[in-house]
């Protein structure tokens, strides 16, 4: 079994409290019994995440919009879980939509899974979409380190040319400046 797969069952197993409807959710083999639950009104949002999550692992675009959704959800977990899915699911939109997340600056605090998903995905808006999250965090006192990290790691792991004045900026803020001698170490020169 997936190891995300794992973490997500035993975590809404738990919220859902080990319900028969989780259980019924949890073994259905039909995706269109999956993606009603998304479009269902009143369903609770484990089912509608468990629901959506099963249908990304498959390919099954109809959870791509519950998906995109959770990846800007205040709750970690299902943000790290939605990005899992959407990585899997081969929706063209996917990397749009996170780049989108990962650029809001009303919801920058929310941005970590997509800044990862962006990176996984090795998609045109990518390095563009990275490099304009970084600049903004590298303002004075910006609170959101980690997201900043997550994007001075993420370049680095793209190895893009373009994000060299970016991440040389990061050199002068001492929480990034490793990762970023790393990032650009990372950064094939151009001859």
């Amino acid at each position: 079994m997936d190891e995300e797969l794992r973490s997500l069952t035993e975590r809404l197993r738990r919220e859902s409290g080990a319900t028969p409807a989780y259980e019924r959710l949890a073994g259905a083999a039909d995706p269109d019994e999956l993606a009603d639950v998304l479009t269902e009104p009143g369903q609770p949002l484990w089912a509608r995440e468990l629901a959506a999550f099963r249908l990304g692992l498959a390919g099954d675009r109809r959870a791509f919009e519950t998906l995109v959704l959770l990846l800007n959800h205040r709750d970690p977990p299902r943000c790290a879980s939605a990005a899992h899915a959407l990585a899997r699911l081969g929706d063209p939109r996917t990397a749009r939509a996170a780049a989108a997340l990962a650029t809001n600056e009303l919801r920058v605090a929310y941005a970590l899974h997509p800044v990862r998903l962006l990176v996984e995905l090795r998609a045109p808006e990518s390095v563009p979409a990275l490099i304009t999250t970084l600049q903004r965090r590298l303002r004075p006192h910006d609170p959101y380190r980690r997201v900043a990290l997550a994007c001075v790691e993420g370049l680095g792991a793209l190895g893009d040319g373009r994000a060299r004045p970016v991440l040389n900026d990061a050199m002068a803020h001492p929480v990034l400046a490793q990762a970023a001698v790393h990032a650009l170490a990372r950064i094939p020169r151009q001859r």
